[in-house]
């Protein structure tokens, strides 16, 4: 969180809870993890919103924002080691 300003981390924190509340599901996938949520604009919003902030403290991750029918899916995803990272950073999503 050190490549974050003041302002972006409270602002990451802000989308992380909103984001929290919304989630509806989580999956595991062999490289990382998939977070589902139901399609709202807030909840887009969101995502769009903390994606780049996410990126710039964590580069090594790969994030997809991807929107099916009613559903929208935020993937994080790496190389060897970045799924225990996303299990202990995102601890709390893990439903």
């Amino acid at each position: 969180m050190n490549a974050l300003s003041p302002e972006q981390r409270v602002r990451h924190r802000e989308l992380e809870q909103l984001l929290l509340a919304a989630l509806a599901a989580t999956r595991e996938l062999a490289d990382g993890y998939e977070f589902q949520f139901a399609l709202a604009p807030a909840t887009y919003t969101a995502l769009t919103d903390i994606t780049p902030l996410e990126h710039a403290c964590c580069p090594f991750f790969t994030i997809v924002i991807r929107v099916e029918q009613d559903k929208v899916f935020w993937q994080l995803t790496g190389s060897k080691g970045v799924k225990e990272f996303i299990r202990l950073e995102f601890a709390e999503w893990m439903k």
